[in-house]
């Protein structure tokens, strides 16, 4: 099977890009599955029932979150209500929604999704190194087809994340830093890496907020609004092939998809 693994969804731009393009990646790909990360899709910072609702209706089958999880406070109705959604799996008992679960994709294939966060300059949550192993099992138990969002800045966290669940999970892709790296590959034991999968948005851009507060924010220090741009909008991702009896990967591939307005 294919699965397509979209990386953080940036505002209405990045919206409109996954809306838009999807169609064509899915027949170009032969897609079977989608998963994208949605955390920064409400006006570039958290995500509400409305914009989940848009990129479902695109074609979207699971979204992940990470530390913007609760930028927005409609989130709760969404971890409250829908299956579909995840959130990190690290934290503490007791949180709203869940980090990971088993879906069908469109064959009837049972794909299992994860969502973890690292802790490594980010916010201080569980750690996700020991809860990993309860979840991969527990998934496992129904799937071996495994794809894994881990959310975290450190290149060396994710790497060392990802050598730990290889052979486990059929795919680990980073998410977080918003810039796409080149290392995608399949590790020893089955499972495909990539660092980061970057972001879909506008990439005229700092990491997809316009660029004229940033760097007064830098020269300053001084606070400032960080609207969401406008150009260069791209949708960035990858593609991972999955043998469906072994849950190996075969091949990863790094997706970078511009999108044209209309003329």
């Amino acid at each position: 099977m294919k699965l397509l693994f979209i990386g953080d969804i940036v505002g209405q731009p990045g919206r409109r890009a996954v809306r838009d393009l999807l169609p064509e990646l899915r027949e170009r790909h032969h897609l079977d599955f989608v998963v994208a990360n949605g955390e920064n899709s409400a006006g570039g910072s958290g995500i509400t029932p409305k914009t989940a609702a848009e990129i479902f209706s695109a074609g979207v089958d699971v979204i992940t979150s990470g530390d913007h999880l609760w930028d927005q406070k409609e989130v709760m109705e969404l971890l409250a209500n829908e299956k579909r959604f995840l959130r990190p799996l690290n934290y503490p008992l007791g949180t709203p929604g869940q980090g990971g679960a088993v879906f069908q994709a469109r064959k009837g294939t049972a794909v299992g999704v994860m969502n973890a966060q690292g802790r490594t300059f980010m916010p201080a949550l569980e750690n996700p190194f020991t809860l990993a192993a309860n979840e991969v099992k527990k998934l496992r138990a129904q799937t071996k087809i495994i794809f894994v969002d881990f959310h975290a800045e450190a290149t060396s966290e994710k790497i060392a994340f990802a050598r730990m669940l290889d052979g486990q999970v059929s795919a680990v892709v980073g998410t977080h830093t918003h810039v796409q790296t080149a290392d995608e590959q399949i590790f020893p034991g089955g499972t495909a890496y990539l660092t980061d999968a970057g972001f879909t948005g506008p990439h005229e851009s700092v990491l997809g907020r316009e660029i004229a507060p940033v760097i007064q924010r830098f020269l300053t220090n001084m606070p400032q609004r960080f609207d969401v741009a406008k150009e260069r909008v791209i949708l960035h991702g990858a593609v991972v092939d999955i043998d469906e009896t072994t849950g190996r990967a075969s091949a990863i591939e790094r997706v970078q998809s511009p999108w044209l307005p209309a003329v």
